[in-house]
């Protein structure tokens, strides 16, 4: 079970990481600002995931690209590194015309990129925050599985990002986040497709971006308007 105690222990270490090595960061979202992203969502972030942006910052740090912005500015333009949050949860929980069987989980919002229309996302829904790995690029035609849990709880996820011990941390690169443990076994993601189909039924109209594929290092995205 998740405890304050454990949260509140991780949460200074994720600051004074994010400190030292992402600077500069945008200040955390106020109480306002949350209140207007949850009203955007339909739902309440995962607790812990709430306190990272009231807490840390809005977006900027941690793995990958680093966690997307909470919600953008009257004058921000989206983009798929920096998000953001809201845009990419409900963009993506549209119908696309061009892939009838397109789908996105109630209540999984990306919370980062990992390049080349990976993400990683949180399960707002469940108790401890369920990271997930979405991975578009092989699916053929069930988008079920593109879907993989990355770790059972957020705090695990943001633990295992800071000891260099993710899969996707690389003993060879220079990350900013932190140098990958040569001497770990990297975490490995399972499949999550039947619970993400469960769960992606309901649609709601607007555009979506399709992500799927990477060519030449980059992310090629197609904005469909419904």
């Amino acid at each position: 079970m998740e405890t304050p105690p454990r949260h509140d222990r991780l949460l200074a270490r994720v600051t004074a990481r994010a400190r030292e090595r992402c600077a500069p960061l945008r200040p955390p979202v106020s109480e306002g600002e949350l209140a207007a992203a949850v009203r955007i969502l339909g739902f309440p972030l995962h607790p812990l995931l709430d306190r990272l942006y009231r807490e840390v910052a809005d977006g900027g740090f941690g793995p990958g690209y680093g966690l997307f912005r909470l919600s953008a500015l009257a004058d921000d333009r989206s983009s798929e590194t920096a998000g953001p949050l809201t845009a990419a949860y409900r963009d993506r929980r549209a119908p696309n015309l061009r892939d009838r069987d397109w789908f996105w989980p109630e209540g999984v919002v990306p919370v980062l990129t990992w390049g080349c229309g990976m993400l990683a996302c949180v399960d707002c829904r469940s108790p401890r925050g369920t990271v997930l790995l979405f991975e578009p690029n092989a699916v053929q035609d069930d988008w079920a599985d593109a879907w993989f849990v990355d770790s059972d709880s957020l705090a695990d996820w943001l633990e295992t990002s800071l000891d260099g011990t993710g899969w996707y941390s690389d003993p060879d690169a220079d990350d900013p986040w932190a140098e990958a443990d040569r001497a770990a076994a990297p975490t490995q993601p399972r499949p999550w497709g039947a619970p993400a189909r469960a769960r992606g039924a309901a649609a709601q109209h607007g555009s979506v971006s399709d992500l799927r594929g990477c060519a030449s290092g980059s992310v090629e995205e197609a904005v469909i308007t419904i």
